[in-house]
């Protein structure tokens, strides 16, 4: 993986709890970082062909691993303005030098 392939930048979020001066918590997205990625939406290739077990993942993330940051599943990525729900982590090839995320967008109901 080049970095001419990871020209997308994405923010790694997460959820967390504040509570303010009086007690009172409340939530707030906290950036954790912000990366360049490759991103590779769901098509018909032999890929993803191989990865029918993830139904639900729309996309698939690949990047740099960040030092010092455990992804997990309850982190979210912000890419192009979309929000997406981390479906799976995984070390490529067990290196410790790239992380693949497949990941679900989240779509707004109206309603």
């Amino acid at each position: 993986m080049s970095f001419g392939k990871m020209n997308t930048f994405a923010e790694i979020t997460e959820i967390r709890n504040v509570k303010d001066s009086e007690g009172f918590s409340s939530k707030r997205e906290t950036v954790l970082a912000l990366i360049r990625v490759y991103r590779e939406g769901r098509h018909g290739s032999e890929r993803w062909a191989n990865l029918a077990a993830f139904s639900e993942a729309t996309d698939l993330f690949r990047f740099r691993t960040i030092p010092d940051l455990k992804i997990t599943t309850d982190h979210f990525i912000l890419c192009n303005e979309e929000r997406f729900n981390i479906i799976s982590v995984e070390d490529v090839k067990g290196r410790g030098m790239y992380t693949e995320v497949l990941a679900k967008k989240v779509v707004a109901t109206s309603g």
